[in-house]
């Protein structure tokens, strides 16, 4: 592995870390204020396209450290995309097959992207996002499959898992502190399983009690896969509200104008995720005025063409006109 000459011998040795770091861009004109930088930290470069790699490495690893996929043993995940993208080409690449159990209304680029990772799907009605209510929910569905069939399955569980926060802590939250050499005071991320906010969080506060950490959230009836408001935050163990400082709800059709926004006028083909912690972002700018942010963008747009389009209906291309001589 030779980091600075970006040459590997497989694409394990691309997952970031201090010394192989996700990029951190600026945002230059989209932020009025001078005195409050923004910078977006795109975990699109990641090798399998989003910030959930750095969970399911550490959620496949530990398993294998336990022994847990011998005899031809896969495993199975209920996923709102991104996790089961990154852990369907790791587990392929390792030899195990992932079946994953996917809500219903996840955008369609993103259930062919898992076919093409080499995932198994069993597509259920469910919410945006897996939720943990009753009958044949994606949490509920995947947990069966793993009792039922635990010769054939096993469940990482990323709602669960401390491996989801440790992998954070170790690799996230140390990047951004010596990317930023420790100027940052704020820390922008949004809600879903929450490892990464506790991870980052923990490991930037270690470094420096007053960092603020603000998590935005979108509004009700909200249909940004992967996200979460903290009204459907039960579904996961690992959120910590005491890391805390700072939760703002934005109208989550602003996640798709700003996602637009950052593709047309800075060049970033952020998710509409990343559009949502942006909104967040300029709002603190303009508060406060004065600090220095980084904001999590988790993934790219090329998985949501059909939400911007239903969105943001000028997107639309038009078909071609026939021109009769």
């Amino acid at each position: 592995m030779d980091n600075k000459a970006r040459v590997y011998e497989n694409i394990f040795e691309m997952m970031p870390s201090e010394e192989n770091p996700t990029p951190l861009v600026r945002i230059n004109r989209l932020n009025s204020q001078a005195g409050f930088p923004l910078y977006a930290k795109l975990e699109w470069m990641n090798p399998f396209g989003s910030v959930k790699d750095r969970a399911a490495w550490a959620l496949l690893r530990d398993l294998e450290e336990r022994g847990e996929l011998r005899n031809g043993r896969g495993l199975v995940e209920p996923t709102s995309g991104n996790t089961g993208i990154s852990l369907a080409a790791m587990a392929r690449a390792h030899g195990y097959r992932l079946l994953a159990i996917v809500p219903n209304k996840v955008p369609h680029e993103k259930k062919v992207m898992l076919k093409i990772a080499g995932a198994d799907l069993e597509i259920v009605s469910d919410e945006l996002c897996p939720a943990p209510g009753l009958g044949d929910g994606s949490i509920n569905l995947a947990k069966t499959h793993a009792k039922a069939s635990a010769h054939r399955y096993v469940m990482p569980n990323q709602y669960e898992n401390e491996k989801n926060v440790e992998v954070h802590f170790k690799t996230t939250g140390p990047e951004i502190w010596t990317q930023t050499q420790g100027r940052i005071t704020h820390l922008f991320t949004s809600l879903g399983t929450c490892g990464t906010v506790t991870g980052v969080g923990r490991f930037l506060r270690e470094k420096n009690p007053k960092i603020k950490i603000i998590a935005v959230q979108p509004t009700e009836g909200h249909d940004v896969p992967g996200l979460r408001n903290v009204r459907q935050l039960e579904v996961s163990k690992l959120f910590d509200p005491s890391l805390i400082d700072d939760i703002l709800e934005v109208d989550f059709n602003l996640a798709y104008t700003r996602a637009l926004e950052l593709c047309q006028n800075e060049g970033l083909f952020a998710g509409p995720s990343s559009g949502l912690i942006l909104e967040g972002a300029l709002q603190v700018a303009a508060r406060d005025r004065s600090g220095f942010g980084v904001m999590i963008f988790p993934d790219n747009i090329f998985k949501y063409t059909s939400n911007m389009v239903k969105h943001i209906p000028e997107l639309q291309p038009q078909d071609a006109k026939v021109i009769i001589p």
